[in-house]
C-alpha cells in the first residue's frame, strides 16, 4: 500500500536522529530519487533503487492505481527476463496466466521456426500479458517495498533548478501545486516525457511509414499455439497469445493504405488479417475490444542523461512497435540506471560519474534504433536481410540466432556478423543445388 505522507514525514524525521551529520545533509532533499511515472519502467527502478537503500518517491499523473498502458504489444522480450526475476515478479505473472512469448516468423520463402537444439537447453523466453494485468502488479509491488512512497494523482509541471542541475521537481496533485526535492529526478514518463521536455534534453525523431492497428481476440487459435509475425514486406502483421485466452492482433501497414483504414477502419482490419498466410481464423473469434491505434508513431532517441536526471524507458527511446521491444527494454533501463546511480543517488559517491556510466550502457541500444529506423521506411528486405531471412526459414540453427536478436539477447554486430553471413550464404547455395538437382 502507499504509505500515507504524514508516516513518510515521521520516518525521515527518526532517521535524521538517527544518522546525524549525514541526517541533517540529507534534510536539503525529500528524497533521493524523484521518478515521474508509475509504469514498467518507473516502478521496476522504485524497487530496485529502494533496496538498495535509495529513498525514492514514485510520482505517477493517474490517480487510479489500477491504470495501465493500453496501445502496446503487451510483450515481454527474453531479454528482460532476468529482470523480472530480480523483482520477483516471476511467480506472480505465471500465476496471473503470463504466456512464454514463443513465436514464428512468416517470410516469402517460408515460415522461420526457432526451436531448441537437440538434448541442449531451452530457447530463451519472456511473456506475454496484458498490460492491465502487468501494469498494477507492478505497481502494487512498488508501493509495497520499504523505501517508496508512490504518490498517485501527481503530475510533473516544472523542474527545480539550483547551481546548473535539477534539483527536484514541481507537481501538481489533488491537494494542490508542492515541490519535492531530490539528488536525481527521473523521468520514466514515456515517449512525450515531460521531465525530457522540461528538461530541454536533445532528442532526435524518425519518421515511420507505418501505421498499426491492434485488437484483442478471445478463443483464436494459432498454429502451434505460438505467437505468430508476418513479414509482408513492407506490411507487417503480429498475433500475440496472452493471459485469459486473449489474443493481441495487430496489423502494421505502409501508409499508401491509410486511406483505406480511414474509410473503414473495421472492414480494413478484418481484410488485411484474412489475407494472412495462414491467416489466424478471426471470423470464428470474439473480439473482446475495439480496434486502437496510431497513424503516427515515430521513433525517437533523447540523449539519456543532464546533471541531476535521467530517462528510461520510453522517455529515453521509442522504438517502433512492431519489433515489441518497449516493455524489455524498459525493464533493462531500469536495471542499468539502479546499477550506475544507486550508491551516488544514496548519497555515497559521485552522481555525475554514475550518471555518465548509464548513459554508456544505455548507449548500446543505439545498434538496435538504427536498423529499425531503416526498418521504419516500409521498405522491402535489403540485400542481407534476404540472405539472413531466407537462410533461417530453412535452417534450424539460424533460425535460433534469429530468436536470439528477436529477443535482444544479441546485439546487431552479433546478428550480423561475418561467421553467420557466411553460413547463411552455405545453406542458400545448398538449397539452389538441392532444388536444381530436383528440378533436372
Amino acid at each position: 500500500m502507499t504509505k500515507p505522507e504524514s508516516a513518510a514525514q515521521d520516518d525521515a524525521a527518526q532517521d535524521d536522529a538517527a544518522h546525524g551529520d549525514a541526517g541533517r545533509e540529507d534534510a536539503a532533499h525529500d528524497y533521493d530519487v524523484v521518478i515521474s511515472g508509475a509504469s514498467l519502467a518507473g516502478s521496476a527502478a522504485a524497487i530496485l533503487l529502494a533496496r538498495r537503500g535509495v529513498r525514492v518517491a514514485l510520482l505517477e499523473r493517474r490517480s487510479d492505481p489500477a491504470a495501465y498502458k493500453v496501445l502496446c504489444t503487451h510483450s515481454i522480450t527474453a531479454n528482460a527476463h532476468p529482470v523480472l526475476d530480480e523483482l520477483g515478479l516471476v511467480p506472480a505473472l505465471e500465476k496471473a496466466g503470463a504466456l512464454h512469448n514463443d513465436a514464428r516468423w512468416y517470410t516469402r520463402w517460408g515460415w522461420i521456426e526457432p526451436r531448441a537444439a537437440a538434448g541442449g537447453p531451452e530457447l530463451p523466453y519472456g511473456y506475454n500479458i496484458r498490460r492491465s494485468v502487468l501494469d498494477p502488479l507492478i505497481r502494487a509491488r512498488a508501493a509495497e517495498t520499504p523505501g517508496v512512497d508512490l504518490l498517485l494523482g501527481h503530475q510533473v509541471t516544472g523542474l527545480i533548478r539550483e547551481a546548473g542541475r535539477i534539483a527536484g521537481v514541481r507537481a501538481s496533485t489533488p491537494q494542490g501545486e508542492r515541490e519535492l526535492r531530490a539528488r536525481l529526478v527521473v523521468g520514466a514518463d514515456g515517449k512525450d516525457s515531460a521531465v525530457a521536455e522540461l528538461a530541454g534534453m536533445p532528442s532526435r525523431q524518425f519518421e515511420n511509414t507505418r501505421f498499426g492497428y491492434l485488437a484483442h481476440f478471445r478463443d483464436l487459435p494459432l498454429h502451434g499455439g505460438i505467437g505468430q509475425t508476418w513479414f509482408l514486406e513492407p506490411d507487417m502483421a503480429y498475433a500475440f497469445p496472452n493471459d485469459d485466452g486473449v489474443t493481441v492482433l495487430a496489423v502494421l501497414p505502409d501508409k499508401k493504405r491509410l486511406p483505406a483504414f480511414r474509410e473503414d477502419l473495421e472492414g480494413s482490419f478484418l481484410d488485411f488479417v484474412r489475407a494472412l498466410p495462414e491467416a489466424p481464423p478471426i471470423d470464428s473469434a470474439e473480439r473482446v475490444s475495439k480496434i486502437i491505434g496510431a497513424v503516427n508513431y515515430p521513433l525517437r532517441s533523447r540523449k539519456p542523461t543532464a546533471p541531476g536526471v535521467a530517462l528510461i524507458g520510453d522517455a529515453a527511446l521509442t522504438g517502433d512497435p512492431l519489433w515489441g521491444v518497449g516493455c524489455g527494454w524498459a525493464l533493462e533501463s531500469a536495471t542499468w540506471l539502479t546499477e550506475a546511480v544507486a550508491p551516488a543517488a544514496a548519497g555515497g559517491g559521485d552522481l555525475d560519474k554514475a550518471l555518465a556510466a548509464y548513459a554508456r550502457r544505455h548507449g548500446r541500444l543505439q545498434g538496435h534504433q538504427r536498423l529499425a529506423v531503416d526498418f521504419a521506411k516500409a521498405r522491402p528486405f535489403n540485400p542481407v536481410e534476404r540472405l539472413i531471412f531466407s537462410a533461417a526459414a530453412r535452417d534450424e540453427s539460424l533460425a535460433r540466432h534469429m530468436h536470439l536478436f528477436q529477443s535482444r539477447l544479441i546485439g546487431p554486430l552479433r546478428f550480423l556478423n561475418p561467421a553467420i553471413v557466411a553460413k547463411a550464404a552455405l545453406v542458400n547455395l545448398k538449397h539452389r543445388r538441392t532444388a536444381a538437382a530436383r528440378s533436372a
